[in-house]
């Protein structure tokens, strides 16, 4: 099983970076040991002086695919989950990579309801809300993806053989606790909440 990430693929989280939109998806990946499930405690490690949530929406692959084309990506998709990306910010950017900062355990909180292609079509539309302690911090749509799910399901599958149990996660909106001002670190006794319009609600409390 893979779990492939892409990053910066709303423009307006890009810009609160202080990164220009890519021209390509930025593909990075995680390990199956930052999987979580709902309810299950997001853990801080002592590394990270900064921890942020990233509220997503997840595809999950149910069809053997490489080199798909955009018009046959959704017949390869079993369904739709919701996902949190959590990022170590000072890993992030102080290392020349994201493995470290995307790939502690427990990184990867994922709800256990996957709704089908049938309900949701090709994801577009949906609200994607992140909430901390009960306070929105992230609400976007996915209609501002930058690269859609169908193109996404193509690009990744020129470099990934997808096979059956893949996730894609197809990025956050803008709110982010790095780029607020003052910054909004994730702290021991948090919970985080993520809500995908017609997917579900992921829930997780932090410890250290």
């Amino acid at each position: 099983m893979k779990i492939i990430c892409v990053g910066r693929n709303y423009a307006e989280h890009a810009a609160e970076l202080g990164d220009d939109p890519p021209k390509e998806p930025l593909l990075f990946g995680k390990f199956d040991n930052t999987l979580i499930g709902d309810g299950d405690a997001i853990v801080l490690p002592p590394e990270a002086t900064h921890v942020d949530a990233e509220a997503e929406l997840a595809l999950e692959i149910g069809t053997r695919g490489h080199r798909i084309a955009e018009a046959d990506a959704l017949d390869h998709i079993r369904g739709y989950r919701v996902a949190n990306d959590l990022s170590a910010r000072n890993l992030q950017y102080s290392d020349s990579q994201w493995t470290r900062a995307k790939g502690f355990d427990t990184f990867c909180p994922l709800g256990a309801t996957l709704v089908p292609v049938s309900e949701l079509g090709d994801g577009s539309g949906l609200r994607v809300v992140q909430r901390l302690n009960g306070d929105i911090l992230q609400a976007g749509n996915t209609r501002d993806l930058i690269f859609s799910v169908p193109f996404l399901v193509s690009y990744i599958s020129n470099v990934f053989t997808l096979e059956p149990g893949d996730l894609i996660l197809t990025g956050t909106p803008s709110g982010v606790g790095w780029a607020r001002d003052p910054k909004l670190a994730l702290q021991p006794g948090d919970v985080v909440e993520v809500e995908v319009e017609g997917v579900g609600l992921l829930r997780n409390p932090v410890v250290n």
